[in-house]
């Protein structure tokens, strides 16, 4: 039983690599000197490939006996607040980090709670973009030698090649969403 189970597994793993490399049974056989009706039992895990097959249908997709086997953790999707990272600073402004793993990704969602007549710091030109959803309250954006003030309800959204910054002229707080790309904070 648990042989059939390995079977369906590596069928799977087969079937999924053949289509995201936009090959056939047919093509996949042609490449590997077996059958088309192989191929399929062995997607459906009918039958159990020698080593060697095995070894010869992971190259033909493309990918190695490594990668082939390594089991993949699945990606997380949804982040709850137990899981946001937050600095807050002496001024008690707060950062956090809602998506905690986002320095390994393109781009890294911030929530800023800034507190009334404070700033954040002075960020220097650098490569990518940057988005901000003002939530509530209102900031003022320095960019470069140019000024916005962005009202709640409403957004931003620059190249990140000049000098920036944002901070809080008001005297009630002022709640944003920041998004970087690439991840710099």
């Amino acid at each position: 039983m648990e042989a059939d189970l390995i079977n369906i597994q590596i069928g799977k793993k087969i079937k999924d690599l053949r289509n995201q490399k936009g090959l056939t049974q047919q093509e996949l056989a042609d490449r590997t000197e077996l059958t088309k009706g192989y191929i399929s039992q062995l997607e459906h895990g009918l039958v159990a490939p020698s080593v060697i097959t095995l070894f010869d249908l992971i190259e033909c997709l493309g990918t190695t006996p490594s990668d082939f086997f390594k089991e993949s953790e699945p990606e997380q999707v949804v982040f709850s607040e137990q899981g946001f990272f937050e600095k807050i600073d002496d001024a008690g402004n707060s950062i956090q980090w809602i998506v905690p793993t986002a320095q390994k990704n393109r781009m890294e969602p911030l929530l800023v709670l800034l507190t009334p007549h404070q700033r954040l710091e002075t960020y220097m030109p650098h490569e990518g973009e940057e988005f901000g959803y003002v939530i509530s309250g209102r900031i003022r954006l320095h960019l470069g030698e140019k000024t916005y003030v962005v009202k709640a309800g409403e957004s931003f959204y620059f190249s990140a090649d000049k000098e920036h910054y944002i901070e809080n002229t008001t005297v009630h707080p002022a709640k944003f969403l920041w998004v970087s790309t690439p991840p710099s904070f």
